[in-house]
């Protein structure tokens, strides 16, 4: 176990944090949800993630940047065996999901709404039975290559918090960052991609909802890729 240290760097968020003027059910969703819900880090954390969530469960999953909170809380429906965390520092994401979760509650569920990478450092090893990175900022100016989430850095801190056989899952629709992706996982001697035949990442995962930013991609004529890495 880790411990509570602090983060290395913050390469997690460069956009912003706050949109429009929440809505008035979105306001009280927050304010009754949200310090119930959310991650504390400046806990020591659990010697077992299970200990996070009321319900019994029996593995815990990270979803990172979730937007509106749909797929997440789709899943964590879908998955009621396992616990899911969910992060996304946009107040107006967070709000969408609280005001979902105060009609369809989910106690399999927790969130935290700052920078993925301090959650990451916080959690102790090999924890994590797998993360999600769905459509991330692309950042498509090649000055700004070096913002993009998956790196070298904090590839290592996926590798320290999944567990062996753990799945990193990432999804986007713009060539130039899948494969970046691909070949920083490929330099990565904790990660494989096992890809068998191209429906491995054309056929969306078991079970997937879709989000509105895949449905904006399919829109304009792009289409995503699903890849998914496990831990060796």
């Amino acid at each position: 176990m880790t411990g509570a240290r602090r983060s290395r760097s913050t390469e997690a968020f460069f956009g912003r944090r706050h949109g429009k003027t929440l809505r008035a059910g979105q306001q009280a969703a927050v304010a009754a949800l949200l310090p119930g819900l959310g991650i504390d880090l400046s806990a020591p954390p659990p010697v077992t993630l299970a200990a996070l969530f009321s319900a019994p469960v029996e593995e815990v999953r990270l979803e990172i940047g979730f937007g509106g909170g749909e797929h997440l809380h789709h899943r964590a429906g879908l998955m009621p065996r396992a616990g899911f965390i969910g992060v996304e520092p946009f107040v107006n994401g967070m709000a969408k999901l609280m005001a979902r979760l105060a009609e369809e509650p989910r106690d399999n569920l927790r969130v935290y709404g700052d920078d993925a990478t301090r959650l990451l450092d916080w959690l102790p090893d090999a924890s994590l039975a797998g993360i999600d990175l769905f459509y991330p900022d692309p950042w498509p100016k090649k000055r700004h290559w070096k913002r993009r989430f998956v790196g070298r850095a904090n590839l290592d801190r996926f590798a320290r918090v999944l567990r062996p056989g753990g799945e990193f899952r990432f999804a986007s629709d713009i060539d130039s960052y899948v494969n970046w992706t691909l070949l920083a996982c490929r330099a990565h001697p904790a990660f494989a991609w096992k890809a068998a035949s191209a429906q491995d990442w054309r056929d969306p995962y078991p079970g997937w909802p879709g989000t509105r930013y895949e449905a904006k991609a399919l829109r304009e004529g792009r289409t995503p890729a699903y890849l998914t890495f496990l831990r060796a």
